[in-house]
């Protein structure tokens, strides 16, 4: 594994599986009367947030008790950040404290590159502004595989707000890479221009998307984001690209349903989906937590000086 994780495009898919393989160790230690081991014991995690995060952050928290490290939450509510002090100087003030991995969500793309290049500690992505979300793909993909036995081959469509989502970006690197045939679809507002240079597939028509898809991946309207009118209600979004019961018959008869969370119940997925025998999104927020305990032990876990 290289230093840091940055990207799925960094990724080879040898690393991909790596990761996957990994995190099936992992899950073990879930499934133990104490959940605990004692691979990261004496190494010291930075979870430095600077957006709202329930899912990841305590994700990656617990991932980190888990490999008994020693970890750290910096709420940047409550830092010197709202002083004014840059990123560049927060990270040099706690890379000052020698830690061995920083996570950093951040609203800027490219903030993840900028501490890599400053930082001597290893560096992993939990998500920068619109460009990628490495560990849900990673997440994703563990769900995938683990319902489906493999990745290549199966029809992936991915609804909702594409423009917005760095969880998109990185699950089309991902799932391309290891040979799905990945289909997106949404209101033409939120199709990024170009998309198509990735390989992927594109539809307005959500009933075209999954038509008998193995997965759908739904994503959340990203109203924080929203800066002008991508379409006309959340009301008319729903009767449109929402995926209610009628949408799941066209796919295929053992699909499974995914979200990475949180949900808007009534605006991208109806409950009854959302809650339904095909939704293996709980699935997803266990399988975080042991694909973020595999990319800290490859990260954290090796030899010193490697």
């Amino acid at each position: 594994m290289k230093k840091d994780l940055l990207s799925i495009a960094d990724l080879s898919s040898e690393e991909i599986h790596l990761v996957l393989d990994t995190a099936e160790a992992m899950r073990e230690i879930a499934q133990r009367p104490i959940k605990k081991v004692p691979t990261l014991r004496g190494k010291t995690v930075v979870n430095l947030f600077f957006e709202p995060s329930t899912r990841t952050r305590t994700s990656f928290e617990i991932a980190e008790k888990r490999l008994s490290a020693d970890t750290l939450n910096i709420a940047v509510a409550t830092s010197s950040v709202l002083k004014g002090e840059t990123l560049a100087d927060t990270a040099r003030n706690i890379e000052a404290m020698a830690p061995d991995v920083i996570v950093l969500r951040h609203g800027s793309s490219g903030a993840c590159h900028l501490l890599a290049r400053i930082c001597r500690s290893r560096i992993i992505n939990a998500g920068d502004g619109m460009h990628e979300h490495p560990t849900q793909a990673l997440l994703d993909a563990f769900t995938i595989r683990e319902h489906k036995k493999q990745i290549g081959g199966l029809k992936v469509a991915i609804v909702g707000d594409l423009l917005h989502s760095r969880v998109l970006r990185s699950n089309v690197l991902l799932l391309t890479r290891l040979g799905a045939e990945v289909w997106v679809s949404g209101p033409p507002t939120m199709i990024p221009a170009g998309i198509e240079r990735f390989g992927v597939r594109v539809s307005t028509s959500v009933d075209e998307a999954v038509g008998r898809a193995d997965v759908i991946m739904m994503l959340r309207i990203q109203q924080e984001r929203l800066q002008g009118a991508f379409f006309p209600s959340l009301r008319e979004y729903f009767n449109l690209f929402g995926m209610t019961v009628e949408r799941v018959e066209r796919a295929k008869p053992d699909v499974i349903i995914m979200h990475p969370g949180p949900m808007n119940r009534g605006v991208e997925i109806a409950s009854e989906v959302a809650d339904g025998p095909y939704s293996v999104i709980l699935e997803q927020v266990a399988n975080g937590v042991a694909v973020r305990m595999a990319v800290l032990y490859l990260l954290a876990g090796g030899q010193e000086g490697d």
